[in-house]
């Protein structure tokens, strides 16, 4: 087994999700279990979701995993080890202070556990999944939520598991939850979508729709990779414009595009997706922030690691 803590964008994992991704990811289903009143018991309860892939191999390697982790030293031996694990993993924490994730990878399956390490409460929510196919579908949705009006015209993108904000023609705000499904599918709350069906409600209806947290700003300043010459360049738009602080000195325009990006809360991961998608497109996984580092490097892919079972 292979366990490491959960990456942020896997933490959306560990909860139910609806049919559509949980058939695309393959979960098998989930168990829960808490520890009992005294932090020594193990009372659990499984629910299925796919009963076709819960194989004799599945159930097997499930109870190994389960019974390997509540040995003695290991997270799952009672609430005490649970609780000296979440609180000295710090970056486990799912950004409050009750639940931490771990990730447990095998050969052909993948574990992502939700833990909570107080009395009273379920301690642990374990989803089991088909490993290829949830990293598929994570590494696709890795490119987030893209929305266009009714022109197929780009407006922005926002995180898998980010949020919107409708504005009916009320004035009504309603802050929905969006999760990928595929690069022209969304789900937005409950519903699912094609985001062309998504646009065309929404302007039939008279509302307006936009990022709590957009992926990428509305603009951002940079200077050319051939010349150092200072450029804006709008989200969605082809190209670039001249800005009209550019000046001979190179330098200078460095410190300009980067003082007036700091203002406005851009990050150089930001800048060098805006750059890649201003120059060839919007949708090319290299106008992804998440593929460059904090200095706007990109991220060279992880050398896929060898499992132990």
């Amino acid at each position: 087994m292979d366990i490491r803590v959960l990456l942020p964008a896997e933490r959306n994992y560990t909860y139910s999700q609806s049919q559509q991704i949980s058939m695309q990811t393959g979960c098998i289903g989930h168990l829960r279990a808490d520890m009992d009143s005294n932090g020594e018991g193990f009372f659990s309860s499984w629910d299925d979701f796919r009963k076709d892939l819960k194989t004799q191999e599945f159930k097997d390697e499930f109870d190994t995993v389960i019974n390997e982790l509540r040995k003695d030293g290991n997270i799952l031996r009672n609430r005490s080890t649970l609780s000296k694990y979440c609180f000295s993993t710090p970056d486990s924490a799912f950004g409050n202070d009750r639940e931490y994730g771990v990730r447990v990878d095998t050969e052909k399956y993948a574990y992502l556990m939700r833990l909570n390490p107080y009395k009273g409460e379920y301690n642990l929510y374990c989803y089991c999944y088909r490993r290829d196919w949830l990293d598929q579908h994570i590494e696709k949705a890795s490119n987030g939520i893209r929305f266009i009006d009714s022109h197929y015209k780009d407006l922005f993108r926002v995180e898998d598991g980010g949020k919107i904000i409708i504005t009916l023609d009320t004035d009504e705000k309603l802050e929905r939850t969006c999760r990928y499904i595929d690069e022209t599918h969304v789900e937005v709350g409950r519903e699912l979508y094609h985001i062309c069906q998504f646009a065309e409600i929404m302007e039939r209806n008279g509302s307006k729709y936009a990022p709590i947290k957009p992926m990428l700003p509305e603009v951002c300043h940079s200077t050319l990779p051939s010349n150092g010459e200072l450029i804006v360049i709008k989200f969605g738009e082809k190209g670039y414009f001249r800005s009209e602080f550019s000046s001979e000195d190179t330098a200078q325009n460095r410190m300009f595009a980067d003082d007036r990006n700091k203002k406005q809360g851009v990050t150089k991961a930001q800048e060098a997706a805006m750059l890649a998608g201003s120059m060839y497109s919007w949708n090319c996984p290299a106008a992804n922030p998440k593929h460059y580092d904090r200095n706007g490097q990109p991220i060279k892919p992880a050398k896929k690691k060898e499992y132990e079972r």
